[in-house]
């Protein structure tokens, strides 16, 4: 476990008391929590981007005419153009 000295606005500590006290936990887990959350999305986000960087429209479409369907796609449907 490392000890960070962390300097906050007071509005931003003055929120995180409050909403720490209504869970019922400490400023500090409160903390840990919502840095590991954040870096789960960045990481998650990370991950979708190359994933899509490695597609292709034609391994899809392929992929999409062996299980058949009955209905087009549209611009919202996926990611790959």
């Amino acid at each position: 476990m490392s000890t960070v000295s962390l300097r906050l606005p007071n509005f931003l500590h003055k929120e995180v008391k409050g909403i720490a006290k209504e869970e019922g936990i400490s400023i500090n887990q409160f903390i840990a929590t919502a840095l590991a959350e954040k870096m789960s999305a960045l990481r998650t986000q990370e991950y979708i981007e190359h994933r899509a960087a490695r597609g292709s429209r034609d391994k899809f479409d392929n992929a999409l005419s062996k299980i058949g369907r009955n209905y087009q796609l549209d611009e919202n449907d996926i990611a790959i153009k």
